[in-house]
């Protein structure tokens, strides 16, 4: 073989080998499903600044993780032929309040779709003062109910998992610290709910949690779940999105950050693929 000819065959060999390896790096890359997150973007300025910071977040662990991720304000985006694109729907604030929007995400749920709801998205009172309430979403598929009360001011708290098994704790520990969060109590027990898991709960270590100034607004011994799923369906709620704010001095400056933690956004990064690949 011609000297010239091997070594012109030798630059061609690593060159295609370099295009393989490239070709095999975006095949890695590329999103494997979709994800879309709904919000609203105007109920308190904690739940603004955790939209915010969800928004510029999300893509990026996306990215890393073989999801692709879009969002939108347009709750009328609610239907079967734009759900129909997404594996996994979030609710990173509030919830839908037309009927036929429930009906559509209700039916999406029902059919196999994903999804996750973040602390304010399971928020309700009773009838008179709430009186949009959805009893399928709050009773059935939520299964906690309404709000019946929350710590303050937002602090951190270490979260015992209930459920050691489950893929949505791979390569954690049987505990974690959460960021600083309002932390919410539920109307139901979901403990005799034979349909809902527990897999996040206020480990007693946190206690107190809560700084007051109301003493009602301190924990001081309980069991709280903080996040579960319904067997039924492919979903999961997780109390945490309400980042700490300066109310008292009136600046609006944000004091905390969410997803300024990493157990806590494997947890999360763990439940979308878990929902995204798992049958109904």
């Amino acid at each position: 073989m011609n000297y010239h000819f091997g070594r012109r065959l030798a630059v061609l060999l690593v060159f295609a080998g370099i295009l393989l390896s490239l070709d095999a790096a975006y095949a890695q890359q590329k999103p494997s499903f979709k994800v879309i997150a709904f919000f609203t973007g105007k109920n308190d300025q904690a739940h603004i600044s955790f939209v915010h910071e969800a928004n510029k977040r999300l893509p990026e662990l996306g990215k890393k993780n073989g999801f692709s991720y879009d969002s939108t304000t347009n709750w009328d985006n609610l239907n079967a032929e734009f759900l129909s694109k997404y594996q996994v729907v979030l609710f990173l604030d509030t919830r839908p309040e037309k009927p036929e929007q429930r009906a559509a995400f209700q039916k999406y749920m029902e059919n196999g779709g994903g999804w996750i709801g973040f602390h304010f998205a399971a928020f309700a009172l009773t009838p008179s003062a709430f009186p949009q309430n959805w009893d399928w979403y709050h009773d059935q598929f939520l299964g906690s109910g309404q709000y019946k009360s929350n710590t303050w001011r937002p602090t951190s708290a270490v979260l015992k998992i209930e459920a050691p098994q489950s893929p949505v704790f791979k390569g954690l520990k049987n505990t974690f610290k959460a960021s600083p969060n309002e932390w919410y109590r539920w109307e139901k027990d979901l403990k005799q709910n034979p349909d809902i898991q527990i897999l996040l709960s206020i480990d007693p270590s946190s206690f107190p949690l809560g700084t007051g100034p109301k003493q009602h607004e301190i924990w001081h011994s309980g069991y709280y779940p903080v996040a579960w799923t319904n067997k039924k369906y492919k979903m999961l709620y997780m109390n945490m999105g309400h980042n700490d704010i300066d109310y008292e001095n009136k600046t609006n400056k944000e004091l905390s950050f969410t997803f300024d933690n990493d157990a806590q956004n494997q947890f999360l990064v763990n439940s979308i693929l878990w929902l995204a690949n798992r049958k109904k």
